[in-house]
């Protein structure tokens, strides 16, 4: 921005760098920041590891943060907060899962379990319908979407690539 509209006008970036202009007539892009290429050139590689390590401490241990509360410094802030941890036993877990999907046109909607695909019929009168499918291992709910009813529940047989509506009833006996 130009306080005034010459060619020569100082502008307020200007202004505000003035204070920290260097000896050389250029402005620093770190105000105050430690000018390495002034020092002597290490003899050994521990002396620049050196510079860095105080640096990181400085930088970590030392420093106020303005962001953080009660200005703590950041090693503070990061040991305060809870670690995460491993759980206990997850031999007991179930592979549950939520995914949002839209029935096909002949009514079906595909479930991949064990790296095998599996048609799940609904019925053409979904087609077309976003439902949520709640897996549970091998238990699965199909819910509308839009509605919230449950338009099936059923127990995956993962011998069986489809999935029928109806399960085949078998016979029952006849008494003589």
């Amino acid at each position: 921005m130009r306080c005034a509209g010459r060619r020569q006008a100082r502008d307020a970036d200007d202004q505000v760098r003035d204070p920290i202009r260097r000896e050389d007539g250029r402005t620093p892009d770190v105000p105050g920041r430690p000018r390495l290429d002034r020092l002597p050139r290490p003899a050994t590689i521990s002396e620049p590891q050196h510079l860095i390590d105080t640096f990181v401490t400085q930088y970590n241990q030392h420093r106020p943060h303005r962001s953080l509360p009660h200005r703590a410094t950041p090693a503070t802030a990061y040991t305060a907060r809870p670690k995460a941890t491993p759980g206990a036993d997850r031999n007991a877990d179930t592979h549950d899962h939520v995914r949002t999907d839209r029935v096909s046109k002949t009514g079906n909607l595909t479930l991949r379990h064990n790296g095998r695909l599996h048609h799940i019929g609904i019925g053409r009168t979904h087609a077309g319908t976003y439902v949520h499918l709640l897996v549970e291992d091998l238990d699965i709910r199909i819910i509308n979407a839009t509605t919230g009813e449950i338009l099936r529940e059923l127990t995956l047989d993962p011998t069986r690539d489809y999935q029928p509506q109806t399960q085949k009833r078998t016979p029952e006996p006849t008494n003589p």
